[in-house]
Order: structure tokens, then C-alpha cells, then sequence
């Protein structure tokens, strides 16, 4: 294996997207996937945890079984992969905007790519996610407009202030969370991913719409600052 490689590279309507695989020296030669937008990293095979902390605490607030469950960003696929181990799940659909992302997997070039595109309960859509949530008329599925999920995990922006396109910035006003709680069924769930520390507003324009939220502080080993570093995963519960 090359110690660099570009294994894709297409232009899209947010700038040039292209997906990296190398060898990184500094640890033994590991092989890390990058996920790169224009000059901005996306996405690394190396910082995965809170991407699956996002489904394993999410999911485990959920009470029942047989969940039908939204990703919103598919990336490398850790939030998806993690949502299909829970043996309670019935459904997942991911929604992607980039349609590159999804043809990576379909083409099994990253490494969860065939683990998704293999399990029936699987299903991935390119649509954009933020139109799809905040639509007042409509649900996540065309064909049954009315049918409720039980969790909506986000994973796309880099916080609730800084959006991959400023266009999303709309979705977090208590009128597009509004829309999307709309879609939960009661005691339904809502996680988000952050790449930054817990924000109190943030907090509080949640506890606005749902029963309660809270943020969960998600520590993992950084092996370039030999330190550890840390993002933020929030959850808000829909009232029963």
C-alpha cells in the first residue's frame, strides 16, 4: 500500500470533496481514511468516538424496541455502523447530501462501506437532511408522510454555529427543531454531534422545544498532542 493515496475526487455544488487513505508513520504506519472539503478536514478514521458515542447514547435513551432511526451525515459511516449493532433497531435510514459520500460505500472503497450496504435494515439516501427535517408537510419518507421515527442523530456540522454551509444555519431555530421534533414519536429522541464544548444557549434553545436535554462531554486520546480532546454529543428527549 502507498503511504499516500487519493482514492476519490469529485467536484460538488460545497466545493471539491475527496477522500484520502495513508500511512501515518507517527503510529506505527496506521492506516487512516481523511475525508477533506476544499482545504477543510471532515472527517478521520482516527477520531471516531464521539461519532459512535452519538448512536450508542442516543439509542440507549430510547425505551422499547424495533426503533426506526434517521442519521443525518453519513461520513465514514461510525454513527450508522454503531446504530445497526443495537439489536433493538428495526430501520435506519442515512441522508447524505453529498452523493460522492454515499457512492464510496455502495463501492465498498472505505472500510464500513460493504458492513452498511450489506444489512437490510439499511438505507442510504441522498437528500439533503436540514430540507428534509424542517419540511412542515412531510416526513422522512415520501411514501408514508405521516409516519413518526423514534431518534434523529446529526452528524454534519462542526457545531450548531459552525455550519459546513451557511444555509444550514436556518435548521437550528426553534422552527426547523420544531418541525423535526414533529417527527419523533412521544418520548422520541434527538442527538447531535459538536465538535466544541457544551453551549449554553444551544442548551437552552433545546429546552425550549423538548421535555429536557443535556450534553455528554465525550473524551478520547489524541496521539498527535499526546493529550486527550474532546467533543460534545447532545441529546433532547421528546415529552411522551
Amino acid at each position: 500500500m502507498l503511504d499516500f493515496e487519493e482514492l476519490d475526487y469529485q467536484e460538488t455544488p460545497l466545493g471539491e470533496i475527496s477522500l484520502r487513505r495513508r500511512a501515518e508513520p507517527r503510529l506505527e504506519g496506521t492506516i487512516i481514511y481523511e475525508v477533506k472539503l476544499g482545504d477543510e478536514f471532515l472527517m478521520s478514521s482516527l477520531f471516531p468516538e464521539a461519532e459512535i458515542q452519538l448512536s450508542n447514547i442516543g439509542l440507549a435513551a430510547l425505551e422499547g424496541s424495533d426503533w426506526d432511526v434517521i442519521v443525518g451525515g453519513l461520513g465514514l459511516g461510525y454513527t450508522a455502523a454503531a446504530a445497526l449493532e443495537n439489536p433493538k433497531l428495526k430501520s435506519l435510514m442515512v441522508i447524505d447530501v453529498m452523493e460522492a459520500v454515499i457512492d464510496w460505500h455502495q463501492r465498498g472503497i472505505v472500510p464500513l462501506g460493504k458492513e452498511l450496504t450489506s444489512d437490510p435494515r439499511c438505507q442510504l439516501v441522498h437528500a439533503d437532511f436540514f430540507a428534509v427535517a424542517s419540511a412542515t408537510e412531510t416526513g422522512f419518507y415520501p411514501e408514508e408522510p405521516t409516519k413518526l421515527v423514534h431518534a434523529v442523530l446529526l452528524d454534519i456540522d462542526h457545531t450548531p454555529n459552525y455550519w459546513l454551509n451557511p444555509q444550514n444555519s436556518t435548521f437550528y431555530t426553534t422552527k426547523s427543531l420544531q418541525s423535526m421534533a414533529n417527527k419523533l414519536h412521544p418520548g422520541g429522541i434527538f442527538g447531535l454531534w459538536s465538535d466544541d464544548p457544551p453551549d449554553t444557549q444551544f442548551i437552552k434553545l433545546l429546552d425550549s422545544i423538548f421535555a429536557s436535554s443535556e450534553a455528554h462531554v465525550i473524551n478520547f486520546p489524541n496521539p498527535y498532542t499526546r493529550k486527550e480532546s474532546s467533543n460534545t454529543v447532545y441529546l433532547a428527549r421528546k415529552s411522551k
